[in-house]
């Protein structure tokens, strides 16, 4: 399984990236997806993540609103848009990917989904978002 995430850049503070990560060697069947940040001397956060057992995603509240993710199942790919970024939106963006028991249920739009247990990550993008 291989994740390539790319669209990271510089934008200035009220401006939009759209990332993308395509994932391959990896079945949309039963799965986790998201995106994850780190910004420096941070944790790594989930920012938003998305799975099979239920359609809506997770978004941490400092991007809820703000931030939009999707997922196309036949192209293989997951994407992020942000809108309205923010200086503290800086970081190191990962996209992240773990293949679920059929079984599993999350409660919709519940963190757990991006506390699954990753098991595939992508190297970063690096977004810079200038004030």
């Amino acid at each position: 399984v291989q994740l390539q995430a790319f669209g990271g850049g510089l934008v200035q503070a009220g401006g939009s990236l759209r990332l993308s990560c395509a994932a391959s060697g990896f079945t949309f069947d039963d799965y986790a997806i998201g995106w994850f940040r780190q910004a420096p001397g941070k944790e790594r956060e989930g920012v938003s993540c998305i799975s099979s057992s239920d359609g809506t995603p997770y978004y941490a509240d400092s991007v809820k609103g703000r931030f939009t993710i999707s997922s196309d199942n036949a192209k293989k790919t997951v994407s992020l848009q942000m809108n309205s970024l923010k200086s503290e939106d800086t970081a190191v963006y990962y996209c992240a990917a773990v293949v679920l028991d059929a079984s599993t249920w999350y409660e919709p739009g519940s963190e757990d989904v991006c506390k699954s247990g990753m098991d595939y990550w992508g190297k970063g993008t690096l977004v810079t978002v200038s004030s």
